[in-house]
């Protein structure tokens, strides 16, 4: 497999690439996402669209609605959503979608460790410009450590969790253990791989 690291640069690669593609190939990106995060862990997959649902639907609505064109229902005039906007809203959505689908097989593949150690070797560039990429994986470690709780309880029981949230916050552990893979050949073909898919796309 490769790194962590390497792993966290193809979903971003995924990502801006698909800011670019066709109705077409933007299908297809999807779908085999899609199929690929099912297949690794469906509930991985089902519980991010779940909780996205609203802004997903919210988008799609917003595009259609707002973006000038053809009546879709010329009855309603003006109240109508447009042909224009339901297919830019379908896009954007087809977007989030294969993103949340990529993120999906992301973490299925990687451990907490391993993801945190990702972000911090991506991070590397920070301590060019005096930055902590230390800083930023304690960080993202307490953050992670937390939302999940956080989330899964306020789904259970939002009263509770507003009053949780009110007291004083409890000091946290500030040190990370992090996973100290080596960079190996394939993870250099994958960096190739992922330029070359960047350049074909937005040439």
């Amino acid at each position: 497999m490769p790194h962590p690291a390497i792993q966290i640069l193809i979903w971003m690669t995924l990502a801006v690439s698909a800011q670019a593609l066709s109705a077409s190939g933007l299908l297809l990106l999807t779908v085999v996402l899609f199929a690929a995060a099912a297949k690794l862990d469906s509930r991985q997959l089902f519980s991010l669209i779940r909780r996205t649902r609203w802004i997903l639907l919210s988008l799609l609505v917003v595009y259609a609605y707002s973006t000038p064109g053809i009546a879709l229902v010329t009855d309603l005039g003006r109240y109508s959503p447009t042909l224009e906007g339901l297919y830019d809203g379908l896009m954007q959505l087809g977007r989030l979608l294969s993103m949340l689908c990529g993120l999906a097989i992301l973490l299925s593949l990687l451990t907490q460790s391993q993801f945190i150690s990702g972000i911090h070797a991506l991070a590397y560039p920070l301590n060019w410009f005096g930055g902590s990429r230390e800083r930023v994986a304690v960080r993202l470690a307490l953050t992670l450590q937390y939302a999940e709780p956080t989330m899964r309880d306020t789904a259970a029981d939002w009263r509770g969790a507003i009053t949780a949230a009110l007291q004083p916050p409890l000091e946290a552990e500030r040190h990370v253990i992090l996973d100290s893979d080596t960079l190996k050949a394939v993870d250099g073909v994958c960096v190739l791989l992922c330029a070359a898919l960047l350049y074909g796309v937005w040439r």
